[in-house]
Parts: C-alpha cells; sequence; structure tokens
C-alpha cells in the first residue's frame, strides 16, 4: 500500500519525534546548566523545523485548522526563547511545558486516528483497518 510518504512529511515526522525525545531528555535533566541549554537550543529548532514544515502539508492544496496550532507553536517558541533570556524561569516552564503537551502530545496523539496518514498506515498494519 502506497501512503504518500514525500520528503516534507517525513521531514516533519522525524523533526517531531526527535523533539519528543529530546523534551522528555529536557524534563529529567538538571536545569539551567550549559547541557541544559544546548539541548534547549536543539529542541526550539526541531520544534521549528516540525511547526514550519507542517504549512507545506495541506489536505487538497488547503490550510486545516491544524495549522492554527503551527502558527501558536511559532508564538509560543518565541515567548519560551525570550523568558529564558530575560530570566522569567516560571514562565519558560510553563510556556515549554504546554507546548510539550500541546504541540507534541496532543497533536502527535491526534495524527494516529484513523482518517489520517499515520494512523490509517498504523491501524491498517495492525489489520483493525
Amino acid at each position: 500500500m502506497n501512503y504518500g510518504f514525500d520528503a516534507v512529511i517525513v521531514t516533519h515526522a522525524v523533526a517531531a519525534l526527535l523533539a519528543l525525545a529530546a523534551g522528555g531528555a529536557l524534563f529529567l535533566m538538571r536545569k539551567g546548566n550549559r547541557l541544559h541549554r544546548y539541548a534547549g537550543r536543539a529542541w526550539v529548532a526541531l520544534m521549528l523545523v516540525t511547526a514550519i514544515s507542517s504549512f507545506w502539508i495541506q489536505t487538497k492544496g488547503h490550510f486545516s485548522p491544524i495549522h492554527l496550532l503551527s502558527v501558536g507553536t511559532l508564538a509560543a517558541l518565541a515567548a519560551i526563547v525570550y523568558y529564558a533570556v530575560t530570566g522569567e524561569l516560571r514562565r519558560h516552564r510553563f510556556s515549554v511545558i504546554a507546548t510539550y503537551v500541546g504541540a507534541l502530545v496532543v497533536a502527535g496523539t491526534f495524527t494516529l486516528l484513523p482518517n489520517r496518514l499515520f494512523g490509517r498506515m498504523l491501524w491498517s498494519s495492525l489489520g483493525f483497518i
């Protein structure tokens, strides 16, 4: 079965999965040290790739409501960086957690719905559809 993967979808999926893993690692590591700062920059870069690449993933040439999440993610990433640079660590922490959960965990879960590309691939390979 051909699922219609192209370079943009693969880039988007790989960046999202790497961001999911990097973000999980960031939550577990000690905060404020050099490793945290470098890993945080890598996470922001992966999130930027994930959000920006989504604009080239369209249904029949049109944007869908999910693209609003990408716009929100870009705004949240700007806030995350701003809060880190200005030392507003509570806002930084809250924004990172909200972005991780909303843009990666929730959106990733919706990706697994049977009518979506990855969901169709997963559920058909398991024999459910």
